[in-house]
């Protein structure tokens, strides 16, 4: 048996966990504002958002985040 203090019985740190987010949190996360995000995903440069209602979409969060990491691959 594992004690509590043993490094093994540490539960690995979960990944972020995948949601919708909504444009206000896309546009945070990103610090783009609404034209320009949708000036991107019209030009296929940026994940496209996905209808989650009649009148409402989101984006996929684990797009977003990958998208953030290969702009920042791309800068180094």
């Amino acid at each position: 048996m594992y004690s509590k203090s043993s490094p093994i019985a540490e539960a690995p740190q979960p990944q972020a966990e995948r949601h919708i987010m909504r444009r206000d949190e896309v546009e945070l996360k990103t610090g783009f504002k609404r034209a320009h995000i949708y000036n991107l995903m019209k030009e296929g440069k940026f994940p496209r958002a996905k209808r989650i209602g009649l009148r409402a979409v989101g984006w996929d969060s684990l797009e977003i985040e990958q998208w953030i990491t290969e702009r920042l691959a791309q800068q180094a």
